[in-house]
């Protein structure tokens, strides 16, 4: 419209950096973070963050590091963008019909930095420098990149090297993984990045090996005391700029990392907000890890709103209802792994609660006995769902006043339900992956749910072929099956692509299945998911052993748990011949059905 003019007046990129900003000034003197007896307010959190990003910048990181992929993403949105052709006649005549992947191809050769697009690792469990690198990294115009605590040093050396780290945080306790990826980095070629030890204040830093990084004698403390407290922050200049970088689960052979803009955390920080009801100055348990997902995005929501973050290293029933108790907690997250924890505590480490606590879960659809028994102990759960594509949850199961007369049993199996899209995602769907049609909403037609919104991922680093296809058709395809109630509500039915969700964390069967196959005794193998009451899902295996071999139970999982991650390692063998269609293809439906007549491993602990 005429008169209509955009500026800085009334245009400013998105960006969690501000939740930061607004709530030292509001609540400078509230609690901002707990961690044993380690407190800190708003105002000294947000000066420890400035002085971060002040010592980082020292340190050499340059601002838009990233500039690439926000450019690249310019040309991808072109109005005049048509049949793979780029039609930009502004620049020259001759881009008129060059593939776009060519011109990307040249814009990487000549404009990509020096540096990485990815600055910051940080290998570290719920501490409040975990926290604070959420907000210290971006400000310094730098991407930060949560690694799984459950890794070992050769997953993360893998993930390290494609990511092109030049920092790597760690805390004390996983000091040797990350020695362990720095020694088998410096057998290769890659650029080994800097160590940075987050200590604990009541220990003794530990002694490190020779690991050939360039800063092993760098410590968080002696980090943020380099800092100065009138550093400029680096605010992003295009909203679609990287912030953070997660990797799917189960990516050592092909590692996929999922990249996060400022806008997208920004929107489903206050997604996250709405669908937890998280009023101002909330308490949040952190329960959930903060690698996951950047903590669904609450670590930038509970700045949002002025709340406390209590920090848990490990967590535990007894730890659960004891700071619960002490803080006050109204809200906290989990997997169902972590209610399973807490509906079965002992006696002596529950606790009655003072009033409702909020917690949201995820990952593997919750049993509905389990939503039962939370809402008997006084928790209010809120089922929501989504993948690492989608910045953590992207549906959430609403709860509806006229649910509130049916019975338990009933309100439980339709808290069970995945539900619908919070207000930060623009549309979900259940279509047929071929045709693109909606599946009926008649809560038998399976189709694959798909998304579609301001906070589905900018893309898979590295990775043009996968970002297309995920985005195929013009949704995010999620790989889950599912299918739709009369009431639009959606309901996941099986993972097409046959995940294993074991504890909130994606373990994938081919990976699992490629090393049981390198068994000098394995002749055929195939791993499908155990229902398991305590961790959602277990690894099953069914082997076939070669003819003149034999092998035990025990000798299969050890050698699974030495050459994975310990908890992508089968908990259960099965020796027998594997079903076969009449091409040779394993039929896993039919082992999906004998596992789950094995029933829960955490009532069963015999091994077949």
């Amino acid at each position: 419209m005429e008169g209509s003019i955009k500026c800085s007046a009334n245009y400013v990129p998105l960006t969690p950096i501000t939740f930061l900003d607004r709530a030292a000034v509001i609540y400078p003197d509230s609690v901002s973070l707990v961690h044993g007896d380690d407190k800190y307010t708003w105002k000294q959190t947000r000066q420890r963050c400035v002085r971060l990003a002040s010592a980082l910048a020292q340190l050499g990181i340059a601002p838009r590091h990233v500039v690439i992929l926000s450019f690249a993403s310019f040309l991808c949105s072109i109005p005049r963008f048509k049949s793979g052709k780029l039609a930009f006649p502004v620049l020259c005549y001759w881009l008129n019909y060059i593939p776009i992947e060519l011109v990307l191809e040249v814009v990487l050769l000549v404009f990509s930095p020096s540096s990485s697009a990815l600055d910051v690792a940080v290998l570290a469990p719920n501490v409040p420098a975990m926290y604070e690198l959420h907000f210290g990294v971006p400000m310094a115009a730098a991407v930060l990149c949560t690694l799984n605590i459950r890794h070992d040093s050769s997953t993360v050396a893998v993930l390290l090297k494609h990511s092109e780290a030049k920092f790597l945080f760690v805390d004390y306790e996983f000091l040797h993984i990350a020695e362990g990826a720095l020694k088998i980095l410096s057998n290769t070629s890659a650029k080994l990045p800097q160590l940075v030890l987050i200590p604990d204040h009541d220990r003794q830093v530990p002694s490190r090996s020779n690991t050939n990084s360039t800063s092993a004698n760098l410590d968080y403390d002696s980090l943020l005391a380099m800092g100065k407290l009138d550093f400029d922050i680096r605010r992003p200049e295009d909203e679609w700029e990287p912030i953070s970088l997660n990797y799917t689960s189960g990516t050592t052979s092909s590692p996929k990392g999922v990249i996060y803009s400022h806008r997208g955390a920004y929107l489903n920080s206050l997604a996250t907000i709405l669908l937890n009801e998280m009023a101002s100055m909330p308490v949040y348990l952190w329960t959930v890890p903060m690698f996951h997902c950047n903590g669904w995005c609450l670590t930038w929501a509970v700045a949002a709103q002025g709340g406390t973050n209590v920090c848990l290293r490990n967590v535990s029933a007894g730890g659960i209802f004891s700071n619960i108790a002490k803080y006050k907690v109204t809200h906290m997250g989990g997997a169902p792994t972590v209610l399973n924890m807490i509906i079965n505590a002992p006696a002596s480490n529950q606790r009655r609660l003072s009033g409702k606590v909020v917690i949201m879960t995820g990952a593997a659809p919750p049993p509905p006995h389990v939503l039962f028994k939370m809402d008997e102990l006084g928790f209010r759960v809120v089922h929501s769902y989504g993948l690492t594509e989608t910045y953590g949850p992207g549906i959430v199961c609403t709860w509806k006043p006229e649910w509130d007369s049916l019975p338990q049993e009933v309100q439980a199996k339709i808290k069970a339900r995945q539900g619908l899209n919070h207000l930060g995602m623009e549309e979900i769907d259940v279509k047929d992956p071929v045709t693109m049609k909606s599946m009926p909403p008649d809560a038998r037609s399976i189709g694959e749910v798909m998304f579609r919104g301001n906070t589905v991922m900018n893309g898979y680093l590295k990775n043009i072929k996968a970002t297309k296809d995920a985005f195929n058709g013009g949704w995010f395809r999620s790989g889950d099956l599912g299918v739709r109630h009369p009431d639009g509500y959606i309901e996941l039915k099986d993972r097409s692509k046959d995940l294993i969700i074991s504890g909130g964390e994606n373990i994938s069967s081919i990976e699992v299945e490629s090393v049981l196959f390198s068994h000098p005794a394995v002749l055929e193998a195939a791993v499908v998911a155990r229902p398991d009451d305590y961790w959602g899902e277990t690894p099953c295996a069914f082997v076939k052993l070669k003819d003149g071999h034999e092998a035990s139970v025990d000798e299969i999982i050890k050698y699974c748990r030495d050459n994975l991650p310990h908890y992508m390692a089968p908990r259960t063998v099965v020796f027998q011949d594997l079903p076969k269609t009449s091409t040779g293809k394993t039929q896993k439906y039919v082992l999906r059905e004998k596992a789950k007549a094995l029933g829960s491993m955490s009532k069963s602990k015999s091994k077949l």
